[in-house]
């Protein structure tokens, strides 16, 4: 991210300022507003980003969450509508501002919450999350339970985790974006808690994907939310999905070992970074190039 800082404060200026708005808004009915998201857990990529909010709302603040996502909505559409776009997403309020004169878009998504009993949320961080039926997996507007203090400690210190994150989104962003940026955080934090993982940054990587190629197929295999425990992410992928995960990180590493160059086409830096980025080149990973011809994985293959 240091090769976008200037875009970067651009974006927590923008967040700062939101947040200080709805501190003057809500006032009481709010505890303070915090950051979360890959930002906040240090596995954002500097491809594409935004930078995330929570509004931990007061459990006497609204009669129903419904009633407190439309406020939250209603309040950002009053404030930036006539500079930004603002939109309902899943569990969230997105804004994204118009174009500056650098030509530059901020986006930012707040998230409101509200505790589950009146004056806890100090002591246990737990919220309910208000899940919009347009964009959610239920067929109406229902709730989540979370806690995403939870969710942000489980990831802290972790650093050897977070660049095989940021690797894993990388190829998972340049391939639509097909599973869950968490269900990849949560697999390979666990991959370093279960296995023995060591040395270079290509090693690493190597031995998480040959995790998730076994354990997504496996009977009875859960990845529980930190934040939830009634929450398995497992359960958002379909039995042919896992297969199809499972099967693309086999050929992956099939490609990359037979060929070391391929790893440049399954986690591509940006572009725009290329020349100043040593991980540009194959034994920016720590591979030992073979000297093989340099062969392009199929953009679309598909498996199982």
């Amino acid at each position: 991210m240091t090769h976008v800082q200037n875009l970067v404060d651009k974006f927590k200026t923008k967040r700062n300022e939101v947040k200080e708005a709805l501190e003057s808004h809500y006032g009481s009915n709010i505890y303070n507003p915090f950051d979360s998201g890959s930002f906040k857990k240090h596995t954002a990529i500097n491809t594409k980003f935004d930078l995330d909010v929570v509004v931990p709302f007061k459990r006497d603040s609204f009669e129903t969450l419904d009633k407190m996502f439309d406020s939250l909505y209603d309040f950002l559409y009053d404030e930036y509508g006539e500079v930004a776009q603002i939109r309902k997403q899943k569990v969230s309020i997105g804004i994204i501002f118009d174009e500056d004169d650098d030509g530059d878009v901020i986006s930012l998504d707040i998230v409101p919450g509200r505790e589950l009993n009146q004056d806890q949320y100090s002591e246990d961080n737990k919220l309910n999350l208000f899940v919009y039926s347009r964009y959610g997996i239920f067929s109406s507007s229902t709730y989540i339970q979370t806690n995403i203090q939870a969710q942000i400690d489980h990831i802290k210190a972790k650093e050897n985790e977070r660049k095989i994150i940021r690797l894993l989104k990388i190829w998972n962003n340049n391939n639509g974006k097909e599973y869950k940026s968490f269900l990849l955080e949560l697999i390979t934090i666990k991959a370093f808690d279960k296995e023995s993982i060591s040395g270079n940054l290509w090693e690493k990587l190597e031995k998480v994907m040959e995790y998730i190629k076994d354990k997504v197929v496996e009977d009875g295999f859960k990845l529980i939310d930190p934040g939830n425990s009634n929450n398995d992410l497992m359960n958002t992928l379909e039995s042919w999905e896992k297969t199809n995960l499972s099967n693309r990180m086999e050929t992956i590493l099939e490609r990359i070992n037979n060929n070391s160059d391929n790893i440049k086409s399954y986690f591509p830096t940006n572009k725009d970074f290329e020349d100043d980025d040593k991980s540009s080149s194959s034994s920016g990973y720590g591979i030992k190039t073979k000297g093989t011809a340099y062969s392009t994985p199929p953009k679309n293959e598909r498996f199982g």
